[in-house]
């Protein structure tokens, strides 16, 4: 059962993934790799919230939501594949800002879900 719970919520995470590098690609046209970073950005923040309230959680909700829904939306190859095509399109600067910023917001994202998960549901 928690298998299939994955994969439902892989599946959700993909799609909204696709869906929203879609749209953001369509509107901004940027070089910077803004919906990759938002998902990233996105599903850290909702991955360090699960963390805190793991305990208080069903076993097959963590499961959905984390490595399921996180797992389908984030991708690090991507953020990886994007990061070197800006540095090959001579876009060094560009890459840098992305990778840090990425790598950063990240971090920070997850530590702001674990705390307001933490302090709402202790």
């Amino acid at each position: 059962m928690t298998a299939l719970l994955v994969a439902l919520g892989a599946c959700l995470g993909a799609s909204l993934r696709y869906t929203l590098d879609h749209v953001v690609h369509i509107r901004l046209r940027s070089r910077f790799p803004w919906a990759i970073f938002a998902v990233n950005v996105i599903g850290s923040l909702i991955l360090g919230g699960l963390i805190a309230a793991a305990e208080s959680l069903p076993k097959g909700v963590a499961a959905l939501l984390g490595a399921g829904l996180c797992g389908g939306l984030t991708t690090y190859s991507t953020f990886a594949h994007q990061t070197i095509r800006l540095a090959e399109q001579g876009r060094r600067g560009l890459a840098v800002l992305y990778a840090a910023s990425s790598v950063l917001s990240g971090l920070t994202a997850a530590a702001l879900g674990y705390w307001a998960s933490f302090t709402l549901w202790g």
